[in-house]
């Protein structure tokens, strides 16, 4: 393709782009002649109605964000201060200092305003770009579950590649080794990362459902919401250093878990993905934690 052509679709682009970055809430367009609005789309469409969409729902998504966040990760904080529950403890030897805690969540804070907020201020602008649905009605449960599940596919085969690729040379060094600070991880240590890693294993969550819409079928902006809150709760739970006997990797084989990544903090190697366990597993990074995890299983059963 010649420069000037490319020079052109590119300046087309960031005026569309910059146009939705202006578009101002109007529910008449939103809501289709004769249908009535649930509550809930009611609600919605009020929270948009005369303010600029794009900011709205950066905020929007910002709270959803935080919300579930911290607040999956506050009954790990409580289980931290019950005596009862270190024997669920993957690394009891290990203790989170209040120092550590601490810089942990300064670091947070700082990475999800000024890194994570930008992103889902644009967000809907592009999702706009690439057809995202953001009208009346919204979508049945059903499908929202059905798209949410092929984005957690999408993005743990992503994650494993680029996690794997963090942990090569300079890649490791520089960036990567920031979120390995933590040996044995704790809830909210999920997003402690350099600014870099941040975004780029931040893509594997939003290309998912903007590929998804562009190439398979249509996604309604709120299971994007929906889907941010699922992977914040999945994220976590791998953090939280805790396995419960009613975790979900006891129940559902192919999920990860706290268990499994644990691991990947604790030895720096293998266990690469997110959320399930089939990438690991396939290409064999995923060895030496089955013998350690037969050794720590078979050492809990038997104390």
């Amino acid at each position: 393709m010649p420069a000037a052509t490319l020079i052109e679709l590119a300046t087309r682009l960031a005026h569309q782009f910059m146009g939705e970055m202006k578009t101002i809430g109007n529910q008449t367009r939103m809501i289709p002649a004769g249908y009535v609005p649930t509550w809930a789309e009611r609600t919605w469409f009020s929270l948009f109605e005369g303010r600029n969409e794009a900011i709205v729902f950066g905020i929007i998504a910002f709270v959803v964000h935080q919300g579930f966040y911290y607040g999956r990760y506050f009954p790990y904080y409580v289980c931290d201060y019950m005596p009862s529950m270190a024997k669920y403890k993957l690394q009891p030897d290990k203790q989170v200092t209040s120092e550590q805690w601490w810089k942990c969540l300064k670091s947070l804070l700082a990475s999800q305003i000024f890194v994570q907020l930008p992103m889902m201020m644009f967000f809907l602008p592009a999702a706009r770009m690439v057809g995202f649905d953001c009208a009346a009605p919204f979508p049945a449960w059903p499908r929202v579950v059905f798209q949410v599940c092929i984005f957690f596919v999408f993005e743990d085969f992503y994650h494993y590649w680029a996690h794997r690729l963090f942990h090569y040379g300079i890649f490791y060094k520089r960036i990567h080794k920031v979120h390995h600070e933590h040996t044995a991880p704790f809830g909210i240590a999920a997003e402690y990362a350099h600014p870099i890693e941040t975004a780029v294993l931040g893509q594997g969550t939003i290309a998912g459902p903007l590929l998804f819409n562009f190439f398979i079928e249509q996604v309604h902006i709120t299971t994007m919401l929906i889907w941010i809150a699922a992977r914040l709760w999945q994220t976590v739970e791998a953090h939280c250093g805790y396995d419960f006997p009613w975790s979900m990797s006891h129940w559902l084989p192919f999920w990860a878990g706290a268990s499994h990544h644990d691991y990947h903090h604790m030895a720096f190697v293998d266990n690469f993905a997110s959320t399930f366990r089939w990438w690991d597993s396939i290409f064999g990074t995923d060895s030496r934690y089955q013998v350690y995890e037969a050794r720590r299983t078979g050492k809990a059963k038997s104390e």
